[in-house]
């Protein structure tokens, strides 16, 4: 059995790693909320410009398409990989990691599949079998809508000139604190409309002409698609990150309590041990 200096030892040491983490745990519930508060107020904004744009895109003659709705033969792959800067989050980073190198290797096999990455923790494991055309880490500085246009602009160059044939965003999607789910979603070029109902199609009013009118609303639909993929991989770090968190303080709690106990029984052992020694020793000075 451990002697009791180690055992004190290893109970001060659990003890620090378990304030550590609870601390970790309350930063990142408090980040959480105002992270959700911003995804959950931009999504019926982007799924309502989705849906408008999707319903002009319909309506449009094939001739008149845009250049972002290009089908071409798939060859030439990017992939979008938004991971977080930081670790200690649980699976949130590796999950994304797996995916993106799942397109690579199964998905599109045989073909070209070049990597954009957004956050240090998926660059540094990408970058090293992989060629990652760019790297962006600063971004979670201060995330607002221009600094995620600029990447959204720099893909619909890369996709308008040819350079690539197909740009994928693999993002982990925030359901609730405990789940994330990682998304694979198609950025370029962009996905026609589902078949629907026709009796229910709106009958717009155009002012300027409805190309001019879609041209125009395609690349801010684009890059808000974007923003919103980013703000939601925040807010599921910040909840991956408070439960990871949450589970390693019970298991330090768990720990501790079970140090404490082997503790009190090995001085209870020391302590038994020292009595008997002392009532040996008695006897035989009494024989």
């Amino acid at each position: 059995m451990a002697n009791l200096k180690e055992i004190r030892n290893r109970i001060a040491s659990v003890g620090s790693t378990m304030q550590i983490t609870s601390a970790m745990k309350m930063v990142s519930a408090a980040k959480l909320k105002k992270a959700q508060d911003a995804i959950t107020a931009m999504r019926p904004y982007s799924e309502k410009l989705t849906e408008l744009l999707q319903n002009l895109s319909a309506t449009l003659d094939s001739d008149s398409g845009s250049s972002f709705a290009q089908q071409r033969e798939v060859n030439k792959v990017l992939v979008v990989a938004i991971t977080s800067n930081r670790g200690l989050a649980g699976a949130f980073n590796s999950n994304i990691i797996k995916a993106s190198k799942a397109l690579k290797e199964k998905t599109y096999a045989g073909k070209q599949v070049d990597f954009v990455t957004i956050g240090k923790k998926g660059n540094d494991i990408i970058s090293k079998d992989s060629n990652v055309i760019e790297f962006n880490a600063t971004i979670f500085d201060d995330l607002n809508f221009k600094s995620s246009s600029d990447i959204a602009q720099m893909l619909m160059d890369k996709f308008t000139k040819g350079a690539y044939d197909k740009i994928v965003l693999v993002y982990n999607h925030f359901k609730n604190a405990a789940t994330q789910i990682v998304m694979q979603e198609q950025f370029l070029p962009i996905l026609p409309p589902e078949q629907t109902d026709t009796t229910n199609t709106v009958d717009y009013i155009f002012e300027p002409t409805k190309p001019e009118i879609v041209e125009g609303l395609i690349p801010k639909s684009l890059k808000t698609q974007l923003f919103k993929a980013i703000r939601d991989s925040v807010a599921s770090e910040h909840g991956a990150r408070m439960t990871a968190m949450h589970k390693a303080t019970d298991n330090a709690t768990e720990l501790r309590d079970a140090l404490k106990l082997q503790y009190n029984k090995a001085r209870q052992a020391a302590i038994t041990n020292e009595i008997l020694e002392i009532v040996g020793g008695a006897e035989a000075l009494a024989g």
